[in-house]
């Protein structure tokens, strides 16, 4: 099996970018470089494996991603704020971390725009013994969250997100920009109701299947 390097995305900046709009801010990333998900821990991708694609700029104050997700069943029930979501239904995720702190985050959102915001102080303080069911409550962001817009179009069994995520959410300074370096990975739970276990993919070649390695995530490099 070989297993492909890790991703490198340039980050464009994107002065024209509006927040709470959609035509013209998905049309202004579409020369963003893609960056597809699959499943690097398996020797070929399972049969339900269904595609992904993430690109990326960035505005002055914020990081932009937007995913355009296949799907044959898109549901999550979930409703409240930092549920974990991921156990239930359909969902994406990003990880982001600038290179210059320990610190990082894990944002999720579901299909009916639900998130899940998460900072971790370090990797060392995810694998440290914790209760297994649940995240700590200091660790959860709950006095703001980020900006998401969700279309999810059944006939075409498609789903995709466009999110504005703050500088200040992610990196301990409040800002970057130019030069600016992030290691990042984007993931999904993919669930289809008539299957007992989501289908679970990455953009980061993981040699095994764990989305906190952090040594398999790709940089996003602010150009």
């Amino acid at each position: 099996m070989t297993i492909p390097d890790r991703p490198l995305i340039h980050c464009q900046h994107l002065p024209a970018f509006t927040r709470n709009t959609w035509d013209s801010n998905v049309e202004a990333l579409r020369g963003a470089q893609p960056c597809p998900l699959g499943q690097a821990w398996l020797p070929t991708p399972q049969k339900e494996f269904l595609p992904a694609t993430v690109q990326a700029g960035w505005t002055d104050t914020d990081l932009i991603v937007f995913a355009e997700l296949e799907d044959c069943d898109i549901f999550n029930p979930v409703t409240e704020l930092n549920a974990l979501s991921f156990r239930y239904g359909d969902v994406f995720e990003m990880f982001l971390r600038p290179e210059e702190q320990a610190a990082y985050c894990e944002f999720h959102v579901t299909p009916q725009n639900q998130k899940l915001q998460v900072r971790f102080p370090s990797s060392e303080a995810f694998l440290a013994p914790r209760k297994a069911d649940g995240i700590p409550a200091s660790w959860l962001i709950s006095d703001r969250q980020f900006d998401s817009q969700v279309r999810v179009n059944t006939a075409a069994n498609r789903w995709a997100v466009l999110a504005a995520i703050p500088f200040g959410m992610v990196a301990d300074s409040g800002r970057a920009g130019a030069g600016s370096r992030w290691l990042f990975s984007f993931s999904r739970y993919d669930y289809t109701r008539s299957q007992p276990a989501p289908v679970l993919s990455s953009t980061s070649p993981h040699r095994e299947l764990n989305y906190h390695r952090q040594q398999d995530w790709g940089t996003l490099l602010f150009v």
